[in-house]
């Protein structure tokens, strides 16, 4: 039986043609990592990499892999966007694309289509971490985008061309995109969110987690008590706390 997201893969033929990238490299995520100094340094992140097996943890990925030398922060979050979240999404996107950040998504419908989007607009750079090969686009709506990004800034999958498509595959991709950035910021996200495993990740892994202030005060939530006991945890209220805690 098709997975829903197999199923949602099958229909891009239907949607913006995808025309995979000419040129696909493959790294090993610690290699990366050690590249661009984030590199594992604690129990929390080598478990990370221990986590997909014996074997080495391998990133594939078309374009500019040197934009990882900039500070990246993860923008994150619902795919069901409210209005107000798409307008605090595509500021802090904005605001970090202009002050050289590279802004990091995972090229998901809502939250990551704006952070994308808008840091392209705002002169920017975005990397994007996908939860399939390189060779796919989902959803299919952000084809022409995913070749955008892999033409001009930065396309990674820590899945192999040909291999299945898996709804376990979207966590895993936030395991990786959590290990790349120095930040992850949370947008917008419901008690079940899958972003909320990028969130553990970043804990695990000592990265800042920054969760808007609107977030924090909606009392529907419950999730953001949770995690903001963590010392590398913080409520956002102003994009300069972002670069401020990074560059430290």
């Amino acid at each position: 039986m098709k997975t829903q997201a197999e199923g949602s893969l099958n229909r891009t033929r239907r949607g913006p043609r995808y025309i995979r990238p000419e040129y696909i490299r493959t790294a090993t995520l610690q290699s990366v990592l050690h590249q661009f100094g984030r590199s594992a340094n604690d129990l929390g992140q080598a478990d990370l990499l221990r986590e997909y097996g014996e074997r080495d943890t391998f990133v594939y990925y078309a374009g500019n892999l040197n934009l990882l030398a900039r500070p990246t922060v993860s923008i994150v979050g619902t795919r069901q966007i409210s209005a107000e979240g798409t307008r605090r999404a595509k500021k802090l996107a904005t605001q970090l694309g202009e002050a050289g950040a590279l802004v990091m998504s995972g090229l998901a419908k809502g939250v990551d289509t704006v952070a994308h989007t808008s840091a392209i607009a705002a002169g920017g750079s975005t990397a994007a971490v996908i939860g399939t090969p390189l060779d796919k686009a989902y959803p299919a709506e952000n084809a022409e985008l995913q070749v955008d990004i892999y033409s001009h800034h930065l396309l990674i999958s820590p899945f192999n061309v040909g291999e299945q498509v898996y709804k376990s595959n979207f966590p895993a991709r936030n395991k990786v995109m959590a290990v790349l950035s120095d930040a992850t910021v949370i947008v917008e996200a419901s008690d079940t969110s899958g972003t909320l495993h990028q969130a553990v990740e970043c804990q695990r892994n000592n990265r800042w987690l920054f969760i808007m202030k609107s977030v924090v005060d909606d009392p529907t939530l419950t999730w953001p008590a949770k995690f903001l006991k963590h010392p590398k945890t913080r409520v956002l209220t102003d994009t300069n706390e972002i670069l401020e805690a990074i560059a430290r």
